[in-house]
């Protein structure tokens, strides 16, 4: 079976982290070697850079830099050779998190954005990414929930989460057969059987 890139995408809050455990069984399930990363981060290197931009304040345009700089070796050393030899990839988080977050937050320049897309992975998109779409308020009352200590992103207001909603969706309108809109306020049941009927269609067929 063909080798599969899928990224899983969404705002802080969102509920991603227990569906792409579930997806990940689902695709092992299938007799498919399945390697499970993250961004930023991934490799040693990606997970020091991911120290940096998550606690460290810095200029707009370095973090887009340092985001991409952790992509292409997560890429080089992980990605890439997992997929060359017929695995499948599944990822919290890629490209399109660096377009919400820097880009539609931030407002980084697109043209920027898209020359570093360009340079890092010219020939490379995920097959399938789910963005799991959430009102940034909800998103806020279960991150509080959790009680762990927000990073330098969480913190932000819920202005600039609206932003960064708000951007995913512009991507997913984009790019519809890429990229698709998972409505996250339902119960976990209820996305995880979308999820997994979007997974089965999208990529076992």
């Amino acid at each position: 079976m063909k080798s599969r890139f899928i990224t899983f995408e969404g705002i802080d809050g969102a509920g991603k982290s227990s569906q792409i455990a579930a997806t990940v069984a689902l695709i092992a399930s299938r007799g498919v070697t399945v390697v499970q990363t993250r961004e930023p981060g991934g490799t040693p290197l990606g997970e020091k850079l991911r120290e940096l931009l998550l606690h460290e304040p810095m200029h707009l345009e370095t973090e887009a830099m340092l985001m991409f700089a952790a992509r292409r070796e997560h890429l080089a050393a992980l990605i890439e050779p997992a997929l060359a030899a017929g695995k499948w990839v599944v990822s919290d988080r890629f490209t399109d998190a660096t377009y919400a977050y820097q880009v539609g937050g931030r407002g980084l320049d697109e043209a920027r954005f898209a020359a570093l897309e360009a340079w890092v992975h010219p020939h490379l998109q995920p097959d399938l990414t789910l963005v799991f779409d959430l009102d940034p308020a909800i998103a806020a009352r279960r991150l509080a929930g959790t009680g762990a200590a927000p990073d330098r992103f969480e913190r932000e207001q819920t202005d600039f989460f609206e932003r960064v909603r708000a951007a995913y969706l512009r991507r997913a309108a984009a790019d519809p057969a890429r990229v698709k809109v998972i409505d996250a306020s339902r119960s976990p049941q209820e996305i995880q059987r979308e999820v997994e009927a979007i997974v089965a269609e999208t990529c076992f067929q």
